[in-house]
């Protein structure tokens, strides 16, 4: 809250003062914004890093082109306020909640922040009656229009069609590597590993509460263990596999799920109903890590429904026999 405001003030009450100073502390997050980029995709996507540096520098412009605006209109002495201290105004997403979604959500994100500076600017050039204030937005919006322009050029200066193909290639391969390998080995894990001791139980009891919480604690379990596996078996330094929490984190949750799917069903109380449905998520499960294997591990349909389908269909056989043993 700004020191004197009661609460955020709307954007409508605020002076020329107010609104220049207000555009002269979003220029600077920005630029910090865009530096965070590069340092963050600079070892694996020099490219991109290159063009949010250029982009950084841009806003650095744009922020002295305000400074210099405001000292000759208001003086040296900026009023403290940001985006935060006005109501309705646009916000900036946390960055740790974008540097770690990959490249193309950064560059999405890029886009996305110029497009709602121009209409900040554009909005607020229309909301006014006076003159010189009505100048001074339409000018702030003209240049972020033009640093849009100016992005597409510094892509096309330092990302061309080749690297951009490259670095996806490397952001789709650091994506499959870190979070769907993990989750498919721990899908596999959960649903085929607790089909023998769900069903056998369901067919030796044909109690369904029972089972349930056998599936619970089997899938549980199950996740709990693959995840500190997955941290425990590679730091991810040498092989590239990115960071080990976060595979941790993709091969717990799927283990968990892939029980899950099967366990749910038993909190019906109708033993055959129960066993019917769960009959049917385990065949979509099945059918389903077939499909992630062949759409980004690159093995053939048929092998993966095969190699899947029938490693799932003799476990389930041998949980059936157990139990109904």
């Amino acid at each position: 809250m700004i020191p004197g405001f009661a609460s955020r003030r709307r954007f409508s009450d605020l002076n020329e003062q107010e609104i220049l100073a207000l555009a002269i502390s979003s220029e600077e997050d920005d630029a910090r914004i865009y530096r965070t980029y590069a340092e963050r995709l600079r070892a694996d996507f020099p490219s991109s890093a290159e063009v949010f540096d250029a982009m950084a520098v841009e806003e650095d412009t744009h922020r002295h082109w305000l400074i210099e605006r405001h000292r000759k209109r208001f003086g040296e002495v900026i009023p403290l306020i940001r985006r935060e201290h006005v109501a309705g105004f646009y916000a900036r997403r946390p960055v740790w909640l974008v540097e770690n979604l990959g490249l193309e959500r950064m560059r999405a994100e890029a886009e996305a922040m110029e497009h709602e500076a121009e209409a900040f600017y554009r909005r607020a050039a229309a909301a006014t009656s006076d003159a010189d204030t009505r100048k001074l937005l339409g000018d702030l919006a003209a240049a972020e229009a033009k640093h849009g322009n100016r992005a597409g050029e510094l892509s096309e200066t330092h990302l061309d069609a080749e690297a951009k193909g490259e670095e996806d290639r490397a952001a789709h391969r650091q994506f499959v590597l870190t979070w769907v390998q993990p989750g498919l080995a721990g899908l596999m894990d959960g649903s085929v590993s607790t089909l023998a001791p769900i069903f056998a139980v369901a067919f030796a009891t044909q109690d369904t509460w029972t089972t349930f919480l056998v599936g619970l604690a089997a899938s549980v379990g199950a996740g709990i263990s693959m995840g500190f596996t997955e941290v425990a078996s590679d730091d991810g330094v040498l092989s590239g596999r990115g960071s080990p929490m976060k595979r941790g984190i993709a091969a717990g949750v799927m283990t968990t799920l892939g029980g899950l799917g099967h366990a749910l069903p038993y909190l019906i109380p109708d033993f055959w109903v129960a066993t019917t449905i769960a009959m049917i998520v385990v065949f979509v499960e099945l059918w389903a890590i077939a499909w992630i294997q062949n759409r980004y591990m690159e093995t053939p349909f048929l092998r993966a429904t095969f190699q899947v389908v029938l490693g799932g269909a003799l476990v389930f056989a041998a949980g059936v026999l157990i139990g109904g043993g």
